[in-house]
């Protein structure tokens, strides 16, 4: 759409012509089109939400820790680091409040996560970021991986919250090779179940790459992958866990590996984004769910995973978005967390329509740029 004040200097300049008004704005319309200097709404971002599981502060490389996370290192280089990023302790509400911008006590999610035997789920009262994005005309809304906020019945699933497109397992501790949880198959593509092989790491990855490469390139899509990694089982691949065969203590070893495969995973990814040549345009969000468990490490904050302390609440993020000013290896120290995230998105997306319930995160783009 041209700026008023261009076409309005437009249409001025053409007020000889004799003819009826709505002549001349038409007409205007279509020579300022070609010759006048137009400024054109830039497509609408696509908006990648990548999400880890119980990974710790200090354990990926530009936080100085052990473990190398190349791609999350370049992802920080090249965007913005949200060094003051805090959610929930737990899985299940952090996911909750990421999906509705609202705090999880509000609708009982905010003190327990989504076992298998649970029949409880987000109220389908909640509108969710997809179902926010649908109204924004994002046709393709996949949601890739750990979905953990209700099982129970269809109404919960993800294709009925709003998104289009879903592969991965709805609960958390979810076996990397067998892809089971209490000796059942929790592996699905849309409403079916899956019979895919593979370490469940890589194949959220390669799924997510999929789901970029065929989305078009002049349409904004959404897109949130969310990594059962490094959560618990302490399961590896044998060419990751050959990188860490120095570290003595088993799980921290395992653990290591597993963060490893994730970086490796999001790696693939990005490249995926760059190979459609969308990458400038596509807000890319990362953080962790919660701290780490004892394995992990949440140096110099205190405690871990199911704390309320720093270490389980506080935990590694960065935004990266070029043509949206995210860009450069910066750092943010201003507050800001999973409830924040709706409402940005909502203002990346352009909806302006009310919420049907009140918002409790605000749009941090502005302090992020």
């Amino acid at each position: 759409m041209a700026s008023e004040t261009s076409l309005n200097e437009c249409v001025r300049s053409m007020t000889h012509v004799p003819s009826t008004r709505s002549f001349v704005v038409a007409l205007a319309l279509a020579i300022c089109s070609v010759s006048c200097d137009v400024e054109v709404d830039e497509q609408k971002p696509n908006i990648v939400i990548i999400v880890a599981d119980d990974l710790g502060w200090k354990d990926v490389g530009y936080h100085d820790g052990s473990i190398a996370t190349p791609n999350l290192d370049r992802l920080a280089a090249e965007g913005v680091q949200l060094e003051n990023w805090h959610v929930a302790p737990l899985c299940s509400p952090t996911r909750a409040g990421l999906m509705t911008g609202r705090w999880p006590i509000r609708y009982g999610m905010g003190e327990s996560v989504i076992t298998p035997w649970r029949q409880w789920g987000l109220p389908t009262t909640e509108r969710t970021i997809a179902d926010l994005l649908a109204v924004a005309g994002y046709e393709r809304r996949g949601m890739v991986g750990k979905w953990h906020i209700g099982h129970h019945k269809q109404e919960l699933l993800p294709l009925n919250r709003g998104f289009t497109s879903f592969y991965g397992h709805y609960n958390g501790a979810l076996d990397y090779f067998t892809h089971q949880r209490e000796g059942e198959l929790d592996w699905h593509r849309n409403l079916e179940t899956s019979h895919d092989e593979g370490y469940s790491t890589d194949l959220i990855g390669r799924e997510a790459a999929s789901f970029i490469d065929e989305s078009l390139a002049d349409k904004p899509f959404f897109l949130y992958v969310a990594f059962n990694a490094p959560h618990s089982p302490m399961q590896a691949q044998a060419a990751d866990l050959a990188k860490y065969a120095n570290v003595d203590e088993e799980n921290r070893r395992i653990y290591s590996a597993m963060v490893d495969s994730m970086d490796q995973a999001i790696g693939v990814v990005l490249e995926a984004l760059e190979k459609k040549k969308i990458a400038d345009n596509t807000f890319v969000l990362f953080f962790s769910d919660n701290g780490a468990m004892s394995w992990g490490n949440n140096e110099p904050w205190r405690s871990g995973k199911g704390s309320v302390y720093e270490g389980g609440v506080r935990t590694p993020a960065m935004v990266r978005w070029p043509a949206g000013g995210l860009s450069g290896g910066g750092k943010v120290d201003g507050m800001m967390g999973m409830i924040d995230v709706y409402p940005t998105i909502k203002r990346l997306a352009g909806v302006t329509s009310e919420d049907p319930n009140q918002i409790d995160g605000i749009d941090v783009l502005d302090v992020m740029q």
